[in-house]
């Protein structure tokens, strides 16, 4: 590579730090505005003008924005590198000095340069599409799931009791519209505002939620988790296939549970070990399809259901099915490792 640069991208501006390899100059700057045709110009016309043979390596850290950032790169002809977050930071080490735009696009070229930059997946354009869309129905379950607590809150507020398994039926609603039932008049608005919230939020949820699964029942790696786990249905298979992908950047099965977040951290010194918390490091999206195929290990036709009550006896449901969330982790990476990349990535007609 003649020239290596690291982005620090904001919406406001991206800083750049370009090190010419043979000369050894480095070349520092800001890009204000940095929209679509902003940065491909100076792709095209500062960058490659600066490259002598026209090969530029850019690594860029994987957050918002990066997803033009690296289409444009590779439209441009140069090599692009997506940057783990939370790795990036780690490779930072004790801070030491002040950290600047200037200083984490510096760490991101010379990362690059010595060739311990932690690579992050970047899925081609159609994974990428459908990974989104789980990531929207994923957005609009939690949406409905806050509103459902808030009107539950607001019916405790005023000692209504009620389960929050019926906040939504049919039945519960026209009870609540009675007069029968003490509410203030503002308590009566916000929970009129939660259903009308709730139901806007179905209205779109569902058509995405039988897209997904019209899609994870004819993907073919989707059809070979949710054919091999129990607990893995169509749409936990889209999740976990669009997190995942080619999983032969993975060289042990450990490796995707810590990329999955479900790794438990340590602090211990000496004799004192203090309670472990999940990292939380990776896709939230992987973890939530991974800890609801958990959960159906409780089932009394899980071939896990031993395993799951005897973890739940231990300790409690919820670390039953974290521990079951790991295992599937592990035996959904053998799954996609087996795969041909052709049939992982192949789209159905």
């Amino acid at each position: 590579m003649s020239m290596l640069c690291g982005l620090d991208l904001h919406r406001g501006q991206i800083t750049f730090d370009a090190l010419e390899v043979e000369s050894g100059e480095v070349w520092r700057g800001r890009l204000w505005s940095p929209d679509r045709a902003r940065f491909r110009r100076w792709l095209n016309e500062d960058l490659a003008a600066r490259a002598k043979d026209g090969s530029v390596a850019v690594a860029v850290e994987g957050c918002t924005g990066w997803r033009y950032v690296v289409e444009e790169i590779t439209s441009a002809g140069f090599e692009a590198h997506v940057a783990e977050p939370a790795d990036t930071q780690a490779a930072r080490g004790r801070k030491k000095h002040a950290k600047t735009d200037r200083s984490d696009a510096r760490l991101l070229r010379e990362l690059l340069q010595s060739g311990e930059l932690p690579e992050s997946w970047i899925p081609p354009e159609a994974v990428l599409e459908w990974r989104e869309r789980v990531r929207l129905y994923k957005t609009l379950l939690d949406q409905r799931g806050m509103w459902i607590q808030r009107i539950h809150a607001e019916l405790f507020q005023h000692g209504v009791s009620l389960p929050e398994a019926q906040i939504c039926s049919c039945e519960t609603r026209d009870w609540l519209a009675s007069d029968t039932v003490p509410l203030s008049g503002a308590a009566r608005q916000r929970i009129a505002v939660g259903y009308h919230i709730i139901d806007a939020t179905d209205a779109v949820r569902l058509p995405l939620r039988a897209d997904l699964d019209r899609f994870g029942r004819r993907q073919p790696a989707c059809k070979a988790l949710a054919a091999a786990h129990y607990g893995v249905g169509p749409l936990t298979a889209v999740a976990v296939w669009a997190e995942l992908g080619d999983c032969r950047r993975f060289s042990r099965s450990m490796q995707v549970v810590r990329h999955t977040g479900l790794d438990v951290t340590v602090d211990a010194s000496d004799r004192h070990r203090g309670h472990g918390h999940l990292s939380r490091q990776g896709p939230e999206t992987l973890r939530w399809a991974l800890f609801e195929a958990g959960m159906c290990a409780s089932r009394a036709t899980s071939p896990d259901r031993a395993y799951y009550q005897a973890v739940k006896q231990a300790h409690d449901g919820k670390l039953a099915a974290i521990s079951m969330a790991r295992k599937l982790a592990r035996r959904c990476y053998h799954t996609l490792r087996q795969l041909d990349p052709e049939v992982v990535y192949a789209m159905p007609a």
